[in-house]
């Protein structure tokens, strides 16, 4: 058995190197714009245009978010004329995901509002 190397803050390698997956995702899914988009398109196909009108938000900001939920395996789009219907992969996984997520958030009340770090504080 090869001895574990430890990264700068002590913690094996190891451990961490196998989470960068799943940090990733967690990633794609912390912008409340994208959570938006995400609940948009699991009611079905939308236009970036529907999208857009739904949410108040730019063209150019919704088509990035749906860029990085492609990018992330988590969107897929097909052409409709000139326009692209987006839809979500995976959809029963993500959304069992999301509401395991809204469990976990009822079980922590305002805790991870009030995170210092990457609750509503930090945002100020």
């Amino acid at each position: 058995m090869q001895p574990s190397v430890a990264s700068p803050a002590g913690t094996p390698l190891e451990e961490t190197a196998g989470l960068f997956p799943a940090a990733s995702l967690f990633h794609s899914l912390s912008d409340p714009a994208r959570l938006a988009i995400v609940r948009h398109l699991a009611l079905g196909e939308h236009k970036v245009v529907d999208l857009t009108a739904h949410l108040g938000l730019a063209q150019s900001t919704v088509s990035a978010h749906l860029a990085c939920l492609r990018d992330c395996g988590l969107a897929t789009s097909r052409p409709q004329g000139r326009a692209s219907m987006w839809s979500l992969t995976h959809s029963p996984d993500l959304l069992a995901l999301l509401s395991a997520a809204e469990r976990l958030l009822a079980a922590t009340g305002d805790a991870v509002a009030l995170c210092p770090v990457y609750g509503e504080p930090s945002r100020a």
